[in-house]
């Protein structure tokens, strides 16, 4: 029997798990069914502060999923997190995949019934982030192979949706995907997508205001613009390179960044071509982390370097009267140093005055943007602009208090029986078909 271990020093205590034991004769305590159907047997565990899934499956199916999931987390895309792989037991029992637990996700049954959620626009939300996960996918080479619903996870991002890959079965990984890869792999989530609205429509079980066929119909359109926007050639002549400057911008409000750029054509007619070559996800994201330290998803990250900007332009109005009352001169203050102030003025005050037990409901960058839409509500309601003390007095008493826990999204424990078919998922990828 082998134990594999992805980052022993991070999770000591994987190892002191029944690994020998078939997972559905494990009695532990703190251990949960996991939201979402699924064909394998699947549990979730709490250990000290951190859970894992873990779920059983033949031994070749968990060696291609734990290399194909060191793949995908290599290329930055938003999948679980591979801790361990357990195969070579006795008597050709199947062996174990672990992962840590994606906080904070949200299965798409609770996401798409509404209960308990103030994400507006649900069906655009859901759209956007689905097109957008594979895009990403397909840039770096990912085939999915079976792009749905039920495989996906989604976490709040700023009053959007970031999707994450939780199951790719029937993915592959190439150098580079052909048009008709692409476009077969949409193809399948197209169907998939329908497929899972309709099923929840059936259950009565879809929030008013989502139509199965029309949301299905967008899916593909978004995907087609956001690739064209971050791979499609254009053409423009010497002296408008300002052009160049604002596809890069629109990238940037895409939320990525351009890595490599190849510009062609003859400089005799005048006539040139741009052609973006690598484009990476996660540009506002990277620029508040080198600014702050704080991990964030992209949105949210758009939003807190929108909040320093303004404490920037604050702070410095304050400077300016300052150096009208003493008539000394003061120099600008760079970036990184207002981002350090607002981080250590503003950011961790506020969110040392939120009680720990509350940080289940949300994480703390999406909690300080609800916080900034809250705050935002106030001062239309009271015609005055409302600081953000008072506000998230506010928002804790009359919001944040009566908000589910969505650390950990888990099923019944009566769930947990022996019919694999009848289990509960939600957050662990499955493999691909390739050899390993």
């Amino acid at each position: 029997m082998r134990l594999q271990l992805a980052n022993p020093s991070e999770h000591p205590r994987i190892g002191e798990l029944p690994f020998t034991e078939r997972l559905t004769d494990w009695k532990l305590p703190r251990m949960h069914g996991v939201l979402g159907l699924h064909r394998h047997v699947v549990r979730l565990i709490e250990l000290d502060n951190v859970s894992y899934v873990i779920k059983e499956l033949p031994d070749h199916l968990v060696h291609r999923e734990y290399r194909l999931l060191r793949e995908l987390d290599d290329f930055g895309l938003p999948t679980a997190e591979v801790v361990a792989a357990l195969t070579g037991k006795p008597d050709d029992v199947d062996g174990m995949l672990v992962t840590r637990h994606l906080d904070y996700a949200i299965p798409y049954r609770t996401l798409l019934s509404g209960r308990g959620l103030t994400i507006p626009y649900l069906g655009d939300r859901v759209l956007d982030a689905m097109a957008g996960l594979l895009v990403r996918l397909h840039l770096a080479g990912f085939f999915w192979g079976d792009c749905s619903l039920s495989n996906t996870l989604f976490r709040r991002d700023a009053g959007a949706l970031s999707a994450y890959v939780i199951d790719m079965e029937t993915g592959a990984h190439h150098d580079r995907l052909s048009d008709g890869q692409r476009n077969f792999d949409l193809q399948i989530a197209t169907e998939n997508f329908a497929g899972g609205l309709l099923d929840l429509q059936a259950g009565g079980r879809l929030a008013a205001g989502i139509d199965p066929w029309e949301a299905t119909a967008l899916l593909e359109g978004r995907y087609e613009d956001l690739w064209n926007e971050l791979t499609a050639p254009a053409d423009f002549v010497l002296g408008e390179t300002f052009r160049v400057e604002q596809r890069i911008n629109r990238l940037h409000d895409l939320g990525f960044d351009v890595e490599e750029m190849d510009i062609v054509g003859d400089p005799a007619d005048g006539h040139m071509r741009y052609i973006p070559r690598v484009v990476e996800h996660g540009y506002h994201r990277q620029r508040l982390k080198n600014l702050t330290g704080l991990e964030t998803t992209e949105n949210q990250a758009r939003r807190l370097l929108g909040e320093i900007r303004t404490f920037g332009a604050e702070l410095q109005h304050r400077r300016a009267l300052e150096v009208a009352e003493t008539g000394v001169p003061l120099r600008s203050l760079p970036e990184n140093v207002i981002a350090v102030r607002w981080l250590d003025q503003q950011f961790e005050p506020l969110m040392a005055r939120v009680p720990a037990s509350m940080f289940a409901k949300l994480e703390a960058a999406e909690l300080y943007h609800q916080l900034l839409e809250h705050r935002w509500f106030l001062s239309e309601q009271r015609g005055t602009d409302v600081p953000l003390d008072t506000a998230l007095d506010s928002y804790l008493s009359d919001v944040l208090v009566d908000a589910p826990d969505e650390i950990i999204a888990v099923g019944d424990d009566e769930t947990l029986d022996d019919d694999a078919s009848a289990q509960l998922s939600g957050s662990l990828p499955v493999v691909d078909d390739s050899e390993p």
